[in-house]
C-alpha cells in the first residue's frame, strides 16, 4: 500500500532577497528558515517571471507557466476590449485616479474570475480535483474548485462585504482573504489585509488550520517585507524578514514544535521576486506628453497610447490599429532616449527584439543556441543589450537571468503591451498616482538585481538543486503536483 505523502505547506515572502534571507540566518534572527535551509535544499537565484510584479509573479508560482499562458501582464493594464486601464494596486493614490472600487473589484474579483486564463489550472484547483484538501490565506491568486461566500465576522468585514463585497467567489477549500472571506470562524482579523497586519493574519488562520489538521496542502502568504522593503530598501530586510520567520515558527508550534511539524509537513519557501534600490524617477507621462495618451479614469478612456508604469517595468499600447506601425515606431525612440530606460522590447515578424544604448539583438524560440534551462533560440545581433555571451553552444547572461524565455513570455502575453520597458538599476516609473519608492526599493525589471529570489524546500522536491542548472518561479506549482502525484 502506497505512504501518503507528507502535508505540504508553500511559504510566499513576498520581495524576499537571497542576500538579506542568508544575513537574517546567520544573524540568528531567523531560526524556522535556517532549519528548513539546514535540513533541505537552498536556491539563492531562482528567477522571477517578467514584469517582476507581484500579479504576474504570483500566477507563475500558482499555474507553473509564464505570463504567455496565464493572461497576467503586469501591475498596470491596458484592457483594449474594456477601453480602459486595470489597475491591480500600484499604489493607493495610482487607484484612485482609476476609482477605488473599481481597482478593488479588478484586484480581489476579476483577476482570478476573469483575467486568470481559463486554460491553465492554479495549484489549488489540480489539487481540489485530486481532492486534497486545500487552503489559502490571503494571496493575489486563489482560484480553486470551491465556492465562498462573503464573511460577516468581524464588524469592519459587514460593513465591507454589504457595502463593496458581495460576490461569490471560487477558491481553495479553506479559503481566508483579508476577512472578506473565511471558510470558517477562527478568530483571527486581518484588518482587510492592511499593510503590516496580514503577516501576522496568515499566521493565525495557518495555526488554526494545522491545529486542527485542516488541511494537506496550504498557500501561506506573508506579504509585509515588500511593503517594509519598498519603505526602507532592500538591505533594511532583515527586521522584516525576521517578523516572517516567526509567522512560520507560529505554524511549527501550532504543530508541537518543529520536530514534530517538519515530521508531518514538507514545507517550500519561496519569493516572488527581490527589490532593488531606487534613486531615481522616470516620468512616463512627461515623455509622452506629445502624444494623445489615454488617462486614468473610472470610464472608458481614450487615445494613440496607453502607459502602464509597473514600478521598474512599463508597457505602452497603441490604441489605433491603422496608425500603430507609426505610433509603435515613434514610441519605441521616445522610450529608447528616455534617461533610466534600459531596454526597450518588442514584437515584430515573428521575432522579439530588445534594444538598448548599446545595440539591438532578435531572437526567437527553436533555433541551434540554448539556454540555461534548455530552451533553444535563434539569435541575432549585439549579445551585449543583454550582456550575454555564448559558451559551448549556449547563450547566457548572468546580468539578465533566463532573459529570453522571460521576454518572450511576456512579450507573447496577449494582454500585454505592444512595447515593453524595463528599467535601469537605481530607476523606477512613477505610477499614475504620482507615487515612487526613490529611497526605498522596487521591483519589476529583467535585470538580476530585483529577478533573483530566494528558494528553499524540505521534505519534498528534488534532494539537491543541481537537478536544475537556472531555478524558475515556474518549478514550483510541478514541485508541489509531484509531490502529491497530481499531473
Amino acid at each position: 500500500m502506497a505512504t501518503a505523502p507528507k502535508k505540504l505547506v508553500l511559504v510566499v515572502v513576498d520581495a524576499m532577497k537571497p542576500a538579506m534571507l542568508e544575513r537574517v540566518i546567520a544573524s540568528g534572527r531567523a531560526p524556522a528558515m535556517a532549519r528548513i535551509q539546514e535540513e533541505g535544499v537552498y536556491v539563492g537565484d531562482c528567477v522571477a517571471a517578467f514584469p517582476s510584479v507581484t500579479p504576474v509573479c504570483a500566477a507563475t508560482i500558482t499555474t507553473g507557466v509564464g505570463p504567455d499562458e496565464h493572461d497576467i501582464p503586469s501591475m498596470n493594464w491596458y484592457h483594449r476590449e474594456e477601453n480602459r486601464y486595470v489597475e491591480y494596486g500600484s499604489s493607493f493614490s495610482a487607484s484612485r485616479q482609476f476609482g477605488v472600487l473599481r481597482s478593488l473589484t479588478d484586484t480581489v474579483y476579476r483577476m482570478n474570475a476573469e483575467h486568470l486564463s481559463r486554460d491553465v489550472e492554479t495549484v489549488f484547483e489540480s489539487l481540489d480535483d485530486a481532492e486534497v484538501r486545500t487552503a489559502g490565506t490571503t494571496y493575489l491568486i486563489y482560484r480553486g474548485r470551491h465556492e465562498h461566500e462573503v464573511a460577516n465576522e468581524s464588524a469592519l468585514a459587514r460593513i465591507a462585504t454589504s457595502t463593496f463585497f458581495r460576490r461569490t467567489i471560487e477558491g481553495p477549500q479553506e479559503l481566508f482573504y483579508a476577512d472578506l472571506y473565511a471558510s470558517r470562524r477562527t478568530g483571527c482579523r486581518g484588518q482587510l489585509g492592511l499593510p503590516g497586519a496580514r503577516d501576522q493574519h496568515t499566521g493565525c488562520v495557518g495555526s488554526y488550520l494545522v491545529e486542527n489538521d485542516l488541511c494537506d496542502f496550504m498557500l501561506y502568504s506573508l506579504p509585509d517585507n515588500d511593503a517594509f522593503s519598498h519603505r526602507n530598501g532592500p538591505h533594511a530586510q532583515v527586521t522584516s524578514l525576521a517578523a516572517a520567520d516567526r509567522q512560520i515558527e507560529r505554524l511549527m508550534h501550532a504543530a508541537g514544535g518543529p520536530d514534530e511539524f517538519l515530521d508531518q509537513y514538507a514545507v517550500i519557501i519561496c519569493s516572488d521576486h527581490s527589490q532593488a534600490p531606487v534613486e531615481e524617477r522616470i516620468r512616463l507621462d512627461l515623455a509622452f506628453e506629445e502624444f494623445e495618451v489615454a488617462r486614468p479614469s473610472a470610464r472608458t478612456t481614450g487615445g494613440e497610447l496607453a502607459l502602464s508604469p509597473a514600478q521598474r517595468s512599463a508597457m505602452i499600447y497603441a490604441l489605433d490599429p491603422d496608425q500603430a506601425p507609426d505610433m509603435c515606431v515613434r514610441a519605441r525612440d521616445v522610450a529608447a532616449d528616455l534617461e533610466g530606460v534600459d531596454l526597450v522590447m518588442w514584437l515584430q515578424d515573428g521575432e522579439a527584439i530588445v534594444r538598448s544604448r548599446r545595440g539591438e539583438l532578435h531572437f526567437a524560440p527553436e533555433g541551434e543556441l540554448s539556454d540555461a534551462r534548455g530552451e533553444t533560440w535563434n539569435v541575432e545581433g549585439d549579445l551585449g543589450v543583454l550582456r550575454a555571451e555564448i559558451q559551448d553552444g549556449r547563450v547566457l547572461s548572468t546580468e539578465y537571468p533566463d532573459a529570453l524565455t522571460r521576454a518572450w513570455s511576456a512579450l507573447n502575453c496577449p494582454t500585454a503591451g505592444d512595447i515593453l520597458l524595463s528599467a535601469a538599476p537605481g530607476y523606477e516609473f512613477v505610477d499614475w498616482g504620482g507615487s515612487d519608492h526613490v529611497g526605498g526599493g522596487s521591483h519589476g525589471s529583467l535585470h538580476r538585481t530585483d529577478s533573483l529570489g530566494a528558494l528553499l524546500w524540505c521534505g519534498t522536491g528534488p534532494d539537491s538543486r543541481a537537478a536544475q542548472d537556472q531555478w524558475s518561479l515556474r518549478d514550483i506549482a510541478p514541485m508541489i503536483r509531484t509531490h502529491f502525484g497530481v499531473d
